[in-house]
């Protein structure tokens, strides 16, 4: 997203009137000093242009059949966007906007009418399609997920949205409870920012709204959507620990929620070193601080039985599984020789199910007199451009179903299942670091965990390149299971 454009974008705002300062009432009833009307934007036709571009731009790097906009005002901006369809958010050499083919756009009505179709969405569609929802300003997330739920009814898959303004009052939360991640152009923090930069706004009115912000940062949205529509809480992101692993079909999930619990540590350390010595010693400096060590043994020469056999005394000692990132993706007979090759040592791996059950069956049979094996599903990565197709992470889903007593849960950068007895292991998690020059995108452990759902956060180089490994790996463990009683608690 350029940012020139984007504080050009909301000067304008301020200039015609769509953010006001004063005394408002919110749909939601409670009283602001401050009121975002996009509605205006909408008799100016470059203006809206520019924001249904930024919309695009920070939309999730996928593939969607339809658009559709929340509303009133989320229709003419997910009209402009349908036209437009931007193909990427900035051209690499040319920092620009480049657009593509169109893409469709279905209608939500408020209510539907009692005449001609009578119907509550209209468009031409059908079950199993993908929809980005699209929305001018987030608050509680009840005209968002209103609309989901409605798509949902309709056997549409609609898990994504973006937002031109997030007033930061625990919309967001709410979404991502339900299994919705909303991706925001800017924040009120943010524009507040802007307009203070620009001597647009007093400081005193800034401390006002910010008082406003901290005061109203959490909504109950999410009871109002059941009482309204009937939609069960994600039982996945309220319940405890303690009470997911009582409900755990597989025993490796019970026993690594038991040690979670016990360790109040929800931290996966990823081992992002060249030799099976600094491994050892890796496993020693973290071990009290993780529930899991995550490794990459093809990218080990030395590896060896006896590495091995090392790594699990250190494991026991410690009280923590050893996480194989193998990333099985052959047919099954295939999988079945990698898997005693590079699997078997450790307590999980992951694979990556686009073969089919084949891979699947396989280790299931060569695991057979091992209840204490596991198998993370790759759902979804944290590297630019990495496969996020609805029906993709629908095949995850069906084949965690499948195969209850193997899989124990799924890589995932947001929510993608509400069932309680699996695990969501996120990676891309930083404290400082926002990307690298390879793709690798980061979040902060109160974002993954918190807004997008993580019960494991996965953390490599925040950890394995700093000068204390173990002081590093500490402060990630303090911050991912403080953002999970967070989450318990506010839910």
């Amino acid at each position: 997203m350029e940012k020139d454009k984007l504080e050009e974008c909301i000067l304008q705002m301020h200039e015609i009137g769509v953010l006001k300062f004063g005394d408002f009432t919110l749909k939601s009833g409670m009283q602001s000093p401050v009121y975002f009307d996009m509605r205006i934007v909408t008799s100016y036709p470059k203006l809206l242009k520019v924001v249904s571009e930024l919309l695009w731009c920070v939309a999730p790097r996928k593939a969607y059949d339809h658009i559709c906009g929340v509303a009133y005002t989320g229709i003419p901006l997910a009209t402009v966007i349908s036209q437009l369809q931007v193909s990427q958010c900035l051209h690499a050499k040319h920092n620009e906007l480049v657009f593509g083919q169109d893409m469709p756009m279905l209608v939500r009505r408020k209510e539907s009418k009692n005449y001609g179709t009578k119907q509550l969405v209209e468009g031409v569609y059908r079950a199993g399609q993908s929809c980005l929802i699209v929305e001018d300003v987030l608050v509680s997330g009840t005209s968002v997920y209103e609309t989901v739920e409605t798509l949902r009814n309709l056997q549409l898959n609609a898990s994504d949205a973006v937002v031109f303004l997030d007033r930061q009052q625990g919309g967001a939360c709410n979404l991502h409870t339900l299994g919705v991640n909303i991706t925001p152009v800017v924040t009120l923090d943010q524009m507040l920012e802007v307009l203070k930069r620009h001597g647009r706004i007093q400081d005193t009115m800034i401390a006002e709204v910010q008082q406003f912000i901290r005061k109203n940062n959490v909504t109950k949205i999410r009871t109002k959507c059941e009482e309204a529509v009937s939609v069960p809480a994600n039982e996945r992101l309220i319940k405890t620990f303690e009470l997911r692993a009582d409900a755990a079909v597989h025993p490796l999930v019970r026993s690594l929620l038991g040690i979670v619990t016990s360790k109040r540590s929800n931290l996966c350390v990823s081992a992002d070193v060249s030799s099976c010595t600094e491994l050892l010693t890796l496993a020693q400096q973290v071990g009290p601080h993780i529930c899991l060590l995550k490794t990459h043994v093809d990218t080990l020469p030395d590896f060896s039985d006896s590495v091995a056999q090392q790594l699990r005394s250190v494991a026991q000692q410690h009280n923590f599984l050893l996480f194989e990132d193998s990333k099985f993706v052959d047919i099954g007979a295939t999988v079945a020789r990698q898997w005693e090759r590079r699997g078997a040592w450790a307590d999980i791996v992951t694979v990556v199910p686009i073969a089919g059950d084949g891979l699947l069956t396989a280790i299931a049979q060569a695991a057979l007199d091992n209840s204490k094996k596991g198998v993370i599903l790759v759902a979804e990565m944290s590297s630019d451009g990495a496969l996020r197709s609805a029906e993709y992470q629908e095949m995850c889903r069906a084949a965690a179903k499948r195969f209850p007593h193997l899989v124990m849960g799924f890589v995932s950068q947001s929510s993608i299942s509400q069932s309680p007895w699996l695990l969501q292991l996120s990676p891309g998690v930083s404290v400082s670091a926002s990307g690298d020059a390879l793709g690798q995108r980061y979040v902060s452990p109160e974002c993954s965990v918190g807004e997008r759902g993580a019960d494991v956060i996965i953390v490599g180089r925040g950890v394995t390149t700093s000068s204390d490994p173990a002081a590093a790996a500490a402060n990630y463990q303090q911050l991912a299971y403080s953002a999970y009683l967070e989450r318990v608690k506010r839910l």
